[in-house]
């Protein structure tokens, strides 16, 4: 297997998470078609709370796995390398089986704190059998991360961006044959359909596990007859997998707890003091829980594939001491978030009721709320990388601090938010999707405070940057803003709005990527497209 450079790996990783959010987000077309809002909730309440259990269990450990991978080969250690993958095996089995066990076990009462009061809801029996059914996704995607991080340690992206593809397309085609079988050929209902759904979680991860372990099988970067670690040597390995891992766990624990908070606090706020019905509740739930995400995904995508290359790079060089060059890798990645995610968080937002409409049918709900949730996207982005890089530079306090800090912020005025937006006469739920965009700013700054006082890392390029962004976000602003008056979108067909977002998006980007060719962004983000000669630029 080849190994990847920085930018090499970034771009791989990128567009095979792009592959993979494509999929998830053309998918549910069909399959909200089947199962609808309410089986949208359902499906949601269901992987929120699998995604913290699958936290608490592996989280922190594709991580450390990397981390402390690319360490030892950073320092020319290449003797332990395939036993740390070994060690992390047998840790992250026995974390596994607790999680699973877990979840399974104490679904009831937590469907008993999700479920919303009111006729029309999912019932309590049915988000327990959801719970149950995705709880055995926890015995095998441990693994698979685990096995991922092995080989991102190694500068090896390209066989895991593979492998996200295969477990996703496994994924999907469980989960719209499944369905279809269930409701419209076998008529078991709306709750076992769901089940089928969130048990594909498993029956894809199995796929992609196998094929991650063929391409380790016939690689050289792993030997199972490596000399067995003596005892003292395994304490060490499983110590520093710890030390690595748990504050990465935390992160994760509280991250998705920002999701979880905002689904219960909104709920019960909805239905319990506002006395909103129980289907509009649960229809705003659906867009945070699934619907509005796998539009988010498109914008994380290229955040994710970001980081997971940026990972092995920048502990590489902070083991060796270079903060000139962690300091480079640092604002290059925030550059790239600055250029991309930006425009494309704005576009989806000026044009939320032609994108819902295509994917989902009209809805005024799901338009104005994706307005503002698509932000969540940007935002939490940044903070990502931020805590990422916090974590490759050991800062594993500031990072607990930061992330606690924006979450406490969120589960204090979460339902202040709510309420005075349906005070000011807007859409509840977009309080407390501000209020959550302010938590992540607060954490942020935090972040960008620590790296700057604790390791000297100048963001001037970075500001530098930005600054050359944003006549290029002026212009891109006011030709969404000329756009959406001139182009209609009032319209309820969704075949007329596909040709719509292709012209609004052909007009609107191709007007930022020629602003920011002529004022240079574009070639000062991507030189390796580019080369330099007598100050001017050039394709290779």
């Amino acid at each position: 297997m080849k190994k990847n450079t920085f930018l090499g790996g970034a771009l791989i990783s990128t567009l095979g998470i792009i592959i993979v959010k494509i999929i998830g987000v053309i998918y549910v077309i069909p399959f909200n078609a089947l199962i609808g809002e309410k089986g949208g909730a359902l499906y949601g309440y269901g992987y929120n709370v699998y995604a913290l259990f699958l936290s608490i269990s592996s989280a922190g450990f594709p991580f450390a796995v990397s981390k402390l991978t690319s360490e030892y080969l950073a320092l020319g250690n290449k003797e332990d390398v395939s036993n740390i993958y070994k060690i992390s095996k047998v840790v992250i089995f026995a974390l596994s089986i607790v999680m699973f066990l877990l979840l399974f076990l104490l679904a009831r009462p937590i469907a008993s704190l999700i479920a919303v009061s009111g006729l029309g809801g999912n019932t309590v029996d049915d988000i327990v059998l959801i719970l149950r059914l995705v709880s055995f996704a926890i015995l095998i995607v441990p693994f698979l991360s685990v096995t991922r991080g092995f080989l991102q340690g190694h500068k090896i992206i390209t066989p895991g961006s593979i492998s996200q593809v295969i477990e996703q397309l496994v994924r999907v085609i469980v989960i719209l044959l499944g369905c279809y079988l269930a409701l419209k050929v076998f008529n078991l209902g709306l709750t076992t359909a769901v089940g089928i759904s969130v048990f594909a979680a498993f029956i894809g991860a199995v796929f992609s596990l196998v094929y991650l372990q063929v391409k380790l099988k016939g690689s050289k970067i792993y030997s199972k007859k490596a000399k067995k670690p003596t005892k003292a040597q395994a304490t060490k390995i499983i110590k520093r997998l710890f030390i690595y891992a748990i504050p990465y766990v935390i992160i994760s624990i509280v991250s998705n707890l920002y999701e979880l908070t905002d689904m219960i606090i909104i709920q019960r706020t909805m239905s319990d003091v506002l006395h909103i019905n129980a289907m509009t509740t649960e229809a705003v739930s659906s867009i945070f829980t699934i619907w509005g995400g796998k539009f988010n995904g498109i914008i994380l995508a290229g955040i994710i594939g970001l980081n997971t290359s940026l990972t092995p790079n920048l502990v590489s060089s902070y083991t060796k001491k270079n903060m000139k060059d962690v300091t480079s890798k640092i604002n290059k990645s925030l550059e790239y978030i600055f250029y991309i995610a930006v425009p494309l968080t704005l576009f989806l937002s000026f044009f939320s009721n032609s994108l819902w409409t295509v994917f989902y049918g009209h809805s005024e709900i799901g338009t104005v709320v994706y307005s503002y949730f698509v932000y969540y996207a940007l935002f939490g982005g940044i903070f990502t990388v931020l805590v990422n890089i916090l974590q490759s530079l050991s800062k594993y306090k500031e990072v607990v601090i930061s992330i606690v800090i924006g979450l406490i912020f969120n589960l204090v005025f979460d339902a202040p938010f709510v309420l005075l937006f349906n005070r000011l006469g807007l859409q509840p739920a977009n309080g407390a999707i501000v209020c959550g965009l302010i938590g992540y700013t607060i954490s942020i700054i935090y972040s960008m405070y620590v790296l700057y006082k604790k390791d000297n890392i100048s963001f001037k390029e970075t500001f530098t940057k930005v600054k050359k962004y944003i006549p290029c976000s002026i212009v891109f602003i006011v030709v969404l803003i000329i756009l959406k008056n001139v182009v209609p979108t009032n319209i309820n067909s969704r075949l007329m709005h596909i040709p719509l977002l292709m012209i609004t998006g052909l007009i609107s980007f191709g007007v930022y990527a020629l602003v920011s060719y002529f004022n240079g962004s574009f070639q000062e983000l991507f030189p390796f497209i580019f080369k330099k000669r007598k100050g001017e630029y050039y394709e290779k």
